[in-house]
């Protein structure tokens, strides 16, 4: 039986090297897979799902716009798919993961959707919301705070290195723009 996965953790915590190796799994043992990206991510290159430790893959892209159920259908009418891996999940809508839901309960294909929990200022993403309500399994992928304790959260950064409080929800950037942290590191970073 299939079912919708949700893997989520901060940045920097291996979500798209997961992601790739998953793929790999598959398709060692002869099975096909179909990758999607957000298509606002274009850190490393449009279409492809790249990780910090060098390794990518070709993927398709979705924006707000793209009815993913009616794209999977159309996919399935000319290739098999044994599972759908999707990158940056957070900026899928929650009709999005709705229809991720119908792919998993009517299609049989399983889904796994990597993503980020919360934004720079501890609110959730449209995408994670209704994944972390919708999913059948829930994995957090964990990665480490400057002090020792697991990250939980991300604080966005200047060019100093000063965190930034205010803002738009979506501002794509790496390592220069973006820290995990621990929610005491974060509490500290929203109080300045």
């Amino acid at each position: 039986m299939a079912k919708l996965y949700f893997y989520f953790s901060a940045m920097n915590a291996g979500k798209s090297t997961v992601l790739l190796q998953s793929a790999h799994n598959y398709q060692e043992r002869g099975m096909q897979t179909l990758l999607l990206t957000a298509a606002l991510d274009n850190r490393y290159a449009v279409g492809q799902i790249s990780s910090r430790i060098g390794i990518s893959a070709e993927a398709q892209l979705f924006d707000k716009e793209t009815n993913i159920f009616q794209s999977i259908k159309e996919t399935l009418e000319t290739q098999k798919i044994d599972c759908i891996l999707i990158d940056e999940s957070q900026f899928l809508t929650k009709e999005q993961v709705y229809a991720l839901t119908e792919i998993v309960d009517r299609l049989n294909i399983p889904v796994l959707a990597f993503g980020i929990r919360t934004d720079f200022k501890g609110e959730l993403f449209e995408g994670s919301q209704a994944l972390l309500a919708w999913s059948d399994k829930l994995v957090e992928l964990k990665t480490v705070c400057h002090c020792g304790r697991k990250a939980t959260m991300v604080i966005r950064v200047d060019t100093e290195g000063n965190p930034v409080l205010e803002g738009a929800q979506v501002e794509i950037g790496g390592n220069n723009r973006y820290l995990s942290v621990c929610r005491k590191h974060f509490k500290e970073a929203l109080k300045g």
